[in-house]
């Protein structure tokens, strides 16, 4: 797990603030652009844009899966080696939400979209 996360869930729940009203816990890119609606609404996306994490425990290739969704659209997947320690905090309740962080057109699909994951931070005292 990236230091981030482990941050992040440490934090959690404990008024832990930086000055900011959000922590980013992980940066990743999609999987499977081609074969959700990514591909179709790619003209719609824009940084900053607001994401929707979905986990899908009864997932059967991937137990773990998160999928991504914009404007209750799939865009696809967190890829499966780096899904494990955000479905992990959102089965525990985590208050995750995530964002697009980074639109590029590229050969390759899988470097299309970055999209960053976050975790709010409470309020100091």
């Amino acid at each position: 797990m990236h230091a981030r996360a482990w941050l992040a869930l440490l934090t959690l729940g404990c008024g832990v603030a930086f000055g900011q009203s959000s922590l980013v816990v992980q940066r990743t890119p999609i999987a499977g652009f081609k074969h959700h609606h990514a591909q179709a609404l790619w003209p719609e996306l824009r940084e900053g844009d607001v994401l929707t994490l979905i986990a899908e425990p009864a997932n059967a290739h991937d137990a773990q899966a998160i999928r991504v969704d914009w404007q209750g659209q799939s865009l696809g997947y967190l890829p499966r080696t780096l899904n494990g320690a955000v479905s992990r905090a959102l089965a525990e309740g985590a208050p995750l939400s995530a964002r697009i962080r980074h639109l590029r057109e590229h050969p390759d699909p899988r470097r299309r979209i970055e999209i960053e994951i976050l975790l709010p931070l409470a309020a100091g005292p």
